[in-house]
């Protein structure tokens, strides 16, 4: 009898132990997922995670769209590299750390790589009626030459003779602003964006106006600015637009 009961309170040890060691080890692991909805054109790109090519369709380079889900589990303390490369050169263009404590962050991913720039944002083109003209603006790189701290900046549109087409309290850096709509007037004259402190009419930076000649087209504009140098002088750029890639 002494045996039977021994026998039987070391299988019940054990067997709590088991389950101990289960919970615990349930603790330290979940399910990580990153939905993955990108553009380039033209170069063609590969996404590696930990070092292996991300398959799509049955290929390990890809351009134009770039539509994928990555499915993995997550060990606590461990990290996971995501990497977008250059496949014909085999340069990195960017990287993510993924681990346990920030999936949230990449549970979805969007980008475009285009010529000069890698913009890392969602953006659908929006509708625009016939006859009409809409713009929406993003600032990824403000502060990067002029020094400045600011979030967003004000932009107010304007035509040659300084008649204001539409006004953007905020562009900022991380998404497109919503779209703001005029109807359509020319297909040679320029449009100019000035820029201001959001709320005021003070340059967001400096005291000189910035202005920048933006070219309209008939429909939907989607402009990236970009702060750059010209002859050791930083100035603001509206030259690409993503509308013309969707």
């Amino acid at each position: 009898m002494n045996k039977i009961f021994t026998l039987l309170l070391l299988t019940l040890l054990f067997s709590c132990t088991d389950n101990t060691v289960m919970e615990a080890y349930d603790k330290v692991q979940k399910p990580g997922e990153v939905n993955i909805k990108g553009y380039s054109k033209p170069d063609a790109l590969q996404l590696r995670f930990n070092g292996v090519p991300v398959s799509i369709d049955g290929k390990t380079s890809y351009t134009n769209k770039i539509e994928t889900q990555i499915q993995f589990v997550l060990d606590q303390g461990e990290t996971n590299k995501l990497g977008i490369y250059n496949n014909e050169t085999g340069t990195e263009v960017a990287k993510y750390n993924i681990t346990y404590d920030n999936i949230n962050d990449y549970k979805n991913l969007y980008f475009f790589n285009l010529p000069g720039i890698f913009l890392q944002t969602y953006a659908v083109k929006p509708q625009v009626n016939l006859g009409k003209v809409g713009f929406e603006f993003i600032f990824p790189n403000l502060g990067e030459y002029s020094g400045s701290s600011l979030k967003g900046v004000k932009g107010i549109l304007k035509r040659e003779n300084g008649v204001v087409l539409a006004e953007f309290d905020n562009i900022g850096k991380d998404s497109f602003t919503p779209v703001k709509i005029y109807n359509f007037f020319s297909s040679t004259a320029p449009v100019y964006l000035e820029l201001y402190k959001p709320a005021t009419t003070e340059p967001y930076i400096g005291s000189e106006i910035i202005k920048i000649s933006i070219k309209q087209h008939i429909g939907a504009n989607m402009i990236v600015l970009q702060e750059t140098m010209e002859n050791g002088k930083w100035v603001v750029k509206g030259d690409i637009d993503i509308a013309e890639y969707l």
